[in-house]
């Protein structure tokens, strides 16, 4: 990417959509004198501005909608387990799969869909429900990410773009539809999507779409299954975008997913013999304008406001669970918010241009949960208020006198105010205030070789169920009957960070032959935490500690607790290599994590893990096969000998057939295999194998006009 071309943009077209096209000129324009004509990849949750992922001053990665297509996912799991630094755990049941990012989970971790925050959280129900088959993008940012990004930015930010007309159309083209089917054997899923979608020279754009799965027991690496974990799901989206004026679009959209699924209570890991009816959703509602004038370098204006309603409702259908058949638990989470952008562009001298992004936020959520029409243990009612402030310069300089080489430096902070409350004991609030500072700067003293460093404070406020929680927790049948109970604990503090990060990478065009590209990225960040949150279950064992025919001897606790200092530490590393005949990339993570009281292992981490993938382009035929690998090393970074996992590897092989023109014009052809070899295997924190070997198959039709 030409940093002049990125100054450019600072400096008025800075939307993604012109941004793509002057770096398409571009590519057009050099591809005669032999550079690369591949698209940088863009960025703009990085620094709510457009910038090539590769010159970001920190690890992010951006997946497409053809990588997303050729992987055949059933659930983002099956896309994210490639990226460096991201894990998912909770077991191959889709509503229990939970990510992380650099050992942070849950609540750490922002995660948004089309920009409106997806805040559902629970314990064994997982944190999101996206369908991979309405994504046009996805974007991964690692590391501190408060400074824009607010309470939750301690991990990072996964963000998820649903598609839009324009990806289904090509040029001259108004309107059309596409249908398409697909299977996988592991767990005979079957899989059906509809999607239709306009778009006129008036500026509108219209799109709808409409996915069915159902599937049904697991098999799991080397041998056995899930047997109870049937899903069958419906997911849909509608969009509408006008530009009802010059320079102004508005745009409005629905995306939903609907899961009834027939599992354990607790649907991650093996789960238990008990079996409920579960029904898991989640809609959001959102409306967008965006002001974007070239002229007008003070005012470049996005708004966003969103609605979404995050429900699993639980029927008990046995005894053999916390409670009788027939029990409905419920556990409802709204969130309300908007967000407004405004960016300024000043030139302050011929080389150094600024950027000024500057903003508001808000957002309520609301958590009301039941058990057979009364309070339900493990969901306390509850609400919280967070208002946040946040302002980013970016400074672009070319030409350091003396000094060669151009220069990106990012600087910014966000000031946040959170109340939560709940009538938990008749009554309880908390409120506190954070400031999240950023520095960050990317170097490039020679066209193809860059390096960065950053600073960030970020800040993870409590959640409900962390304050809040009361009742029972789980039982134990010996004697009299063992209890665990919640302790809630309002005067839990926010969870800070502060995160140091250093790296740089290098490209280079026309390696081996003309127009090709070789990329590589990697950095080393310590994170140094004070008030983690961490969850405490204290249950004396029976037998052991207590004597259980003893009514009450050996009952337990669980309840929330400020670990006081921790830190965290790791490398990342990706790269690849592309040409009009092949594509390759390489991954690396390494994380560890530690109680600096204690030295005790701390947070989610994972086994260094290595991913590799190599392609094979076959344009004759329109064609692409595959292979691509995940290399675990043994995990033993915990105290606990139950998280001790063997090392594994995965492999994968797949391959697509499109043809882009005559009489199959619109067709697509994807297949494959998933573990190939059948590996038997475990994630951290996770007690269940991983789904075996898995064939499938996907096909699709696009017929436009």
């Amino acid at each position: 990417m030409n940093w002049k071309l990125l100054k450019a943009t600072m400096l008025g077209a800075s939307t993604m959509l012109s941004t793509h096209a002057a770096i398409a000129q571009e590519a057009a324009a050099g591809a005669d004198e032999g550079r690369a004509i591949y698209l940088d990849q863009m960025t703009v949750t990085t620094t709510r501005n457009p910038l090539p992922a590769f010159d970001a001053p920190g690890m992010v990665t951006v997946i497409d909608r053809d990588e997303i297509q050729r992987v055949q996912p059933s659930t983002p799991d099956d896309v994210l387990k490639f990226v460096p630094g991201v894990e998912f755990t909770g077991g191959p049941r889709r509503t229990g799969e939970s990510p992380s990012i650099r050992g942070f989970s849950g609540a750490d971790v922002v995660v948004l869909l089309d920009g409106a925050r997806q805040n559902f959280g629970s314990a064994h129900d997982g944190r999101f429900f996206i369908d991979p088959e309405l994504l046009r993008s996805i974007e991964v940012l690692r590391g501190s990410a408060s400074s824009l990004y607010g309470s939750g930015g301690t991990g990072g930010v996964m963000e998820f773009k649903t598609a839009r007309a324009g990806d289904f159309l090509e040029p001259g083209q108004t309107h059309g539809a596409r249908v398409a089917a697909g299977y996988q054997d592991v767990n005979s899923e079957e899989f059906g999507s509809l999607t239709a979608y306009a778009q006129s020279e008036a500026g509108i754009d219209l799109i709808g779409n409409v996915t069915y799965r159902d599937s049904g027991a697991i098999d799991l690496g080397g041998g056995g299954q899930l047997t109870n974990s049937d899903d069958n799901v419906i997911s849909g989206m509608l969009k509408a975008g006008a530009e009802v004026s010059e320079d102004h679009y508005v745009e409005a959209s629905y995306v939903s997913f609907f899961n009834k699924a027939e599992e354990p209570n607790n649907g991650q890991g093996l789960g238990g013999a008990d079996a409920v009816e579960k029904d898991i959703s989640s809609q959001t509602f959102r409306l967008g304008y965006t002001y974007d004038n070239p002229d007008d370098k003070l005012l470049n204006l996005d708004i966003t406001a969103y609605y979404n309603l995050a429900k699993a409702d639980e029927l008990r259908l046995d005894n053999l669970g916390n409670g009788p058949a027939g029990e409905l638990l419920t556990r409802d989470v709204e969130t309300i918010g908007f967000r407004v952008d405004n960016r300024s562009a000043v030139t302050l001298a011929d080389n150094l241009a600024s950027l000024i992004t500057y903003g508001l936020e808000y957002y309520r959520d609301e958590q009301t949960g039941e058990a057979g029409g009364v309070v339900r243990d493990g969901v306390p009612n509850a609400e919280a208020d967070t208002f946040g402030a946040f302002a980013q310069a970016e400074f672009t300089i070319d030409h350091l006198g003396p000094i060669p080489g151009e220069l990106l430096l990012i600087t910014g902070a966000r000031f946040d105010y959170y109340s939560i409350e709940s009538d938990v004991g008749g009554g309880s609030k908390t409120k506190e205030t954070a400031v999240s500072p950023r520095i960050a700067l990317t170097y490039k003293p020679l066209p193809w070789a860059m390096t960065f460093a950053s600073y960030g404070d970020a800040f993870r406020a409590p959640t409900f169920d962390e304050l809040f929680l009361t009742g029972v927790h789980f039982q134990i049948p010996i004697g009299p009957g063992i209890t665990n109970r919640f302790v809630p604990n309002p005067d839990l503090k926010p969870q800070r960070t502060e995160t140091f990060e250093f790296g740089g990478g290098l490209q280079f065009d026309n390696v081996i032959q003309s127009g090709d590209r070789l990329q590589a990225k990697g950095s080393y960040f310590y994170i140094y935490g004070e008030d983690f949150i961490a969850l405490d279950v204290v249950q004396p064992s029976p037998f052991i500690d207590c004597n259980p025919f003893i009514p009450g001897n050996c009952d337990g606790t669980t309840t929330s607790r400020n670990i006081a200092k921790a830190e965290l530490e790791g490398f990342e590393a990706e790269g690849g290599y592309e040409s009009h005949r092949f594509k390759a990339a390489l991954g690396y993570s390494s994380i560890t994590g530690e109680d600096a009281s204690t030295g005790d292992p701390i947070g989610t981490l994972a086994p260094d893990q290595f991913t590799a993938s190599f392609g094979v382009k076959i344009p004759e035929i329109d064609g692409f096969v595959g292979w691509r690998g995940i290399f675990a090393a043994k995990f033993d970074d915990t105290d606990s000998a139950a998280e001790v996992r063997s090392a594994y590897n995965t492999h994968d092989f797949y391959a697509s057939y499109a043809p882009r023109e005559g009489l199959l014009s619109g067709f697509r052809l994807d297949f494959g295999v998933d573990n190939a070899f059948d590996e038997e295997y475990s994630r951290t924190f996770t007690g269940a194998n991983e789904p075996g070997r898995n064939f499938k198959a996907q096909v699709s039709y696009r017929l436009n006009f």
